[in-house]
């Protein structure tokens, strides 16, 4: 069959720089590997072409021979002019970082060393008061974590016997799959790559090695954490399933009960105090709620409705970094009710007495309405 040239192969313009060929090349390895169209010859010719291809156009000095001689500029037969039926040790060594990244093995060369695995990371959802959630508190918590299996030592086969190496992968952990030049090394379906398989296996575990129990854990909550802070306890996750390895973390979810007196605004406080018509009308001193306590709070005579006042210093105090947010406090004016005959008779005659000067906002829409009232009557 004629060979196609190398940039058409590989779909890439002649002047693709190293990061669009290895691009190219794994998208159509991915799609033409042997393991995902088994009994396929198209696919594998044509999987076999476009890692020829890659292989000399990755190659500084092959890629130079090439763009100026062509297949000439290789030094093999006309159906191998780069000479890689001859040299599977060396494409080996170009395939190794990508088919590494693309099949977790590697092409030629020995058994990687198993790395140290870190433990999973473990999320837990914790409810806090306003309060705890402001000046932080210490929570012990109960969360599900595994151990080793104390019958079988951790290795999952039951008391008196042991595992043994795996009939499918011979101990070695890994499958070695040969395509023409080039070698991958998967991991073992079998024994899931630990060389080992387990006839009997500890009833304790069920062969697991490990076993499910309740830890405490006590966590400390710092001040000022709001709805969706995630608080990072170190090495309180899942233990590593290698020896040697590192623990996962403990993230602790933050969720923050609806208060019955506050609304939180970030580190700012809301709250809403009622008062009576009698002291916003004449004014003084009233006590508002904090997180801190009673504060002594001074309204002016002829205070409305809605007048907002802020108490600085008595909000959220800010996470991870000084100061305090503040506090504010919106007064509403409560209309009494369950009136007696004697209270009734008093609001009569403060009714009275009262006018325009007493009540300007009431005397400004009143005269307002008349005057649009009038105007209507004109236009008719």
């Amino acid at each position: 069959m004629e060979k196609r040239d190398y940039y058409e192969v590989l779909g890439v313009p002649r002047d693709a720089d190293e990061a669009q060929l290895k691009t190219a090349y794994r998208k159509l390895a991915h799609q033409f590997h042997p393991d995902k169209n088994p009994g396929d010859a198209a696919s594998e010719e044509r999987f076999k072409e476009v890692s020829e291809a890659y292989a000399v156009l990755s190659d500084g000095e092959k890629r130079a021979r090439y763009d100026r001689f062509g297949f000439a500029g290789g030094r093999g037969t006309p159906e191998d002019p780069f000479g890689f039926g001859a040299q599977g040790a060396s494409i080996n060594d170009i395939f190794g970082e990508i088919f590494g990244e693309m099949f977790g093995g590697a092409p030629g060369g020995g058994r990687r060393p198993r790395q140290r695995t870190r433990g999973n990371d473990f999320r837990y959802h914790l409810e806090l008061s306003l309060e705890e959630a402001a000046f932080g508190v210490e929570k012990e918590l109960e969360i599900p974590k595994t151990r080793r299996c104390e019958p079988c030592r951790g290795s999952g086969a039951k008391p008196g016997t042991a595992p043994k190496a795996c009939p499918v992968c011979g101990g070695s952990g890994e499958l070695r799959l040969t395509q023409g030049f080039f070698s991958i090394a998967r991991t073992c379906h079998h024994c899931q790559g630990s060389g080992q398989v387990i006839p009997e296996k500890c009833p304790a575990c069920a062969g697991a090695g490990a076993v499910r129990e309740q830890a405490r854990v006590l966590v400390k909550i710092p001040p000022g954490v709001d709805t969706g802070t995630r608080v990072r306890s170190a090495g309180d996750g899942e233990p590593s399933p290698t020896p040697g390895g590192q623990p996962g973390d403990l993230y602790v979810v933050i969720q923050i009960k609806d208060h019955s007196i506050f609304q939180r605004q970030g580190t700012e406080l809301l709250c809403e105090v009622p008062i009576s018509f009698v002291q916003a009308a004449l004014g003084g001193t009233i006590d508002v709620p904090t997180l801190d306590g009673p504060h002594k709070l001074k309204l002016s005579a002829g205070t409305q409705t809605g007048a907002t006042f802020k108490v600085k210093g008595k909000g959220v105090p800010v996470l991870q970094a000084g100061g305090r947010g503040d506090l504010h406090v919106v007064v509403v004016v409560e209309t009494p009710t369950h009136l007696g005959r004697e209270q009734k008779e008093l609001l009569e005659r403060f009714e009275a007495l009262s006018g325009g000067e007493t009540h300007p906002r009431s005397h400004g829409f009143w005269e307002k309405a008349a005057e649009l009232w009038r105007d209507g009557k004109r236009k008719r």
